[in-house]
């Protein structure tokens, strides 16, 4: 716990945003204003780390900017109030859209399946999609003696996973194009829709033996193996490879219900598009 978590909200924020704003009045006496206030910004981004919850890191991360451009309102260009958007843009690029937004990974999710998922010395763990770097610690928190992977598509994001799990190997990358078949145990927290496609690619990629474990959504028609529930009134369900049900139909439709149409050239399982015709889910299975 940190010194700003033991503080009682809204003082972290509060905290945060003071020094930032004082940051930024001591840079601008000899710094041009842009780049006194990009140092600030980067103040605030970085304290909003230490936040609990990923609300109040949003709330710390974004107080300042916000507020300089509301005192700053009739003083900036109008295109500078483009700027947020193009920081959601860095931090959340379009070809993510379709993949879950930043929800981090409650502390100690994971705590309750170590019990039940033994995994060796050394064992390599996949968190699909480590955004700010939660679901890193809650692997390395369960299983300590894994070795723990991240991928991330946003680099900012990336960055800031890497920065606070520096035990944790992470890297810029689409978690679609990973080869999941690498890892012991690949971990997801990501949306409804999905589910199927994860379903699919675990059945052409993972080995025998591995498990897929998700955040709050199951796979439709295939049964976990375990299912823990938390505090919060969620569930984690674990899945182990071989998956003996995949709903086509339900593939096809969360495709027809995604955001975006598939990035070329597609999500790839052993050299072939995730959805090759029906009866055969994920193309060839590999040997083992």
């Amino acid at each position: 716990m940190n010194f700003l978590n033991r503080l009682i909200w809204p003082l972290p924020a509060l905290v945060v945003w003071a020094l930032a704003w004082a940051c930024l009045g001591v840079l601008q006496q000899w710094a041009p204003w842009w780049g006194a206030l990009a140092v600030a910004s980067l103040l605030g981004l970085a304290g909003s780390l230490l936040g609990a919850t990923w609300w109040r890191r949003l709330m710390m991360a974004l107080g300042f900017p916000l507020s300089w451009l509301v005192v700053s309102a009739g003083a900036v260009p109008a295109w500078l109030w483009l700027l947020p958007l193009a920081v959601m843009l860095l931090v959340y690029p379009l070809n993510a859209w379709r993949d879950a937004p930043v929800f981090p990974t409650p502390a100690g999710a994971l705590d309750s399946l170590s019990d039940r998922i033994a995994l060796p010395e050394g064992a390599r763990v996949l968190d699909a999609g480590s955004g700010l770097g939660d679901g890193l610690m809650a692997l390395h928190r369960a299983w300590p003696q894994a070795r723990v992977h991240g991928v991330e598509w946003s680099w900012p994001l990336r960055w800031a996973s890497a920065l606070r799990c520096p035990w944790a190997t992470v890297r810029r990358g689409d978690l679609w194009q990973v080869d999941w078949g690498d890892y012991a145990l690949v971990y997801l927290f990501q949306r409804p829709e999905s589910m199927s496609r994860a379903a699919v690619k675990s059945l052409g990629e993972m080995p025998a033996g591995s498990w897929l474990v998700s955040l709050n959504f199951p796979i439709p028609d295939a049964t976990p193996v375990h299912v823990a529930a938390l505090a919060d009134g969620r569930e984690v369900y674990a899945y182990q490879a071989p998956l003996a049900e995949v709903d086509h139909a339900s593939v096809e439709d969360d495709e027809v219900a995604g955001m975006l149409p598939l990035r070329t050239p597609g999500i790839q399982v052993n050299g072939q598009n995730l959805y090759p015709r029906k009866g055969r889910p994920g193309g060839r299975r590999r040997s083992h």
